[in-house]
């Protein structure tokens, strides 16, 4: 697999974890009739926190790729990756990744690799991170600039994830995320954009970006941009701001209230 391809496959898995859709983490909303509440946000969000830790295991099979088969270990290999031309087979045995959540079990990946795109698939059957098991697909294409001054990658998801009490969170959609390097992490530029759904608890949230998120790799939150979350009709805009870097947005209700919050 080509050296570049490789560094961008990685550079996007650890992005995702890193991003962990911090700036959607909203207070609870309140409207007319139907409420969105902080605890349904943090469902819709969950996902993201649980596939950050699974695109980390990703992330450390792809850095340590090579041209043959081989076998990768880490902390007393807890993990073993056997690969071939087209992608690799990974198990894991209690691999502390994150400081805090053991993965174990077992992910196919395949991947196509282009001069310009490179597409993976990473399949989950019973993969666990911590007590909370994964299943299904997450794709990504993923395109880098002529000059490889920015990257781009769409996350194509189709997953279940079962909780520690038996609840079940599925998501459908995709999402893209763009970075374009700066010559320090102030100039490094995050944007997101997309629409996918998420199901739990009986729910379907439909969440939808009107104008690209974008943000500083330096700021915690992101800064500019709006996106939609809609749930049983109540459809709630969150304008993340004009490009300070702060932790301040604003819910805009389907009646023109606004509400100012902190990330």
């Amino acid at each position: 697999m080509k050296k570049f391809n490789l560094r961008n496959l990685s550079i996007a898995f650890l992005t995702i974890a890193f991003l962990g859709f911090q700036s959607c983490s909203k207070d609870g909303m309140s409207g007319d009739g139907e409420t969105l509440s902080q605890a349904e946000l943090q469902t819709i969000l969950n996902t993201d926190d649980i596939a950050g830790a699974v695109d980390t295991a990703l992330a450390e099979i792809i850095g340590g790729n090579s041209d043959e088969s081989v076998t990768v270990g880490k902390e007393g290999e807890c993990y073993s990756a056997e690969y071939t031309e087209t992608g690799f087979v990974a198990t894991f045995n209690n691999c502390m990744l994150n400081g805090t959540d053991n993965i174990n079990g077992t992910v196919t990946a395949t991947y196509e690799v282009g001069s310009e795109m490179t597409t993976f698939t990473a399949t989950y059957q019973d993969f666990y991170v911590g007590n909370i098991k994964v299943n299904g697909t997450r794709t990504f294409e993923i395109s880098s600039s002529t000059e490889q001054t920015s990257v781009s990658f769409s996350i194509i998801s189709d997953m279940s994830i079962e909780m520690e009490d038996g609840s079940v969170i599925s998501e459908n959609g995709t999402k893209t995320f763009t970075i374009a390097f700066g010559d320090s992490l102030e100039g490094t530029m995050i944007s997101i954009s997309g629409s996918w759904n998420v199901e739990a608890d009986g729910n379907v949230y439909a969440v939808e970006t009107l104008e690209v998120l974008q943000g500083s790799a330096a700021c915690e939150h992101m800064t500019t941009g709006t996106m939609v979350v809609s749930k049983n009709g109540l459809a709630v805009t969150v304008d993340f701001g004009n490009g300070e870097c702060d932790d301040v947005a604003t819910l805009i209700y389907p009646n023109g209230a606004t509400e100012e919050i902190s990330l």
